[in-house]
């Protein structure tokens, strides 16, 4: 057990039996009353954001949680198995865990997966990946002012909007946070 006055951005907390991340906090002050701290929490699991506060002092509890570099080596129809690349252990996390991750994950990629007490609680994948475009419809210029875009089928299956230029069986860079067309690869 800590106190409030631990709290660092990053840092996960368990309360009341649930995983929070502690994204942001402030420690305040007032004039009058006592000092609080202030944060926003997400939630390890759903991904679900709220503020909560705390009094100042109070104590908290922090989790555990394992960050490993991993690499990914394929789906086996229920979960997604990961490599350890120091131990070489193998470890299986389940297809709820990786959510829409999946769009940009391909075999060999490496990626951090964080493990509180041997459970899988989440991936985090590079900024950016590179897929190949598998299909998409030729481009037709038309009137508009600014440049436009079309949908692109890349390698994983996942639907991106790429410029009107990109061609079938071309290389592109994709954001994985928000799954944008960054830019060609040559």
């Amino acid at each position: 057990m800590a106190t409030t006055n631990d709290i660092k951005n990053g840092t996960t907390l368990r309360i009341d039996g649930v995983l929070w991340n502690v994204l942001e906090f402030q420690h305040v002050k007032p004039g009058k009353g006592g000092a609080f701290v202030r944060t926003k929490l997400k939630n390890v699991l759903t991904g679900k954001i709220v503020d909560r506060t705390f009094n100042a002092g109070a104590k908290v509890e922090f989790a555990n949680v394992d960050r490993r570099d991993m690499e990914y080596l394929y789906h086996d129809g229920e979960s997604f198995i990961f490599m350890d690349t120091q131990t070489y252990d193998q470890l299986p996390v389940p297809d709820a865990v990786v959510g829409d991750d999946s769009n940009f994950l391909l075999e060999n990629t490496k990626v951090t997966v964080a493990t509180n007490e041997g459970n899988p609680l989440y991936i985090e994948l590079p900024a950016a990946v590179e897929l190949e475009i598998t299909h998409t419809d030729p481009g037709v210029q038309g009137d508009r002012s600014t440049g436009g875009t079309k949908p692109a089928t890349v390698q994983t299956g996942a639907t991106i909007q790429v410029p009107l230029f990109i061609s079938t069986g071309e290389r592109v860079k994709v954001d994985t946070r928000t799954g944008d067309y960054l830019g060609r690869v040559n």
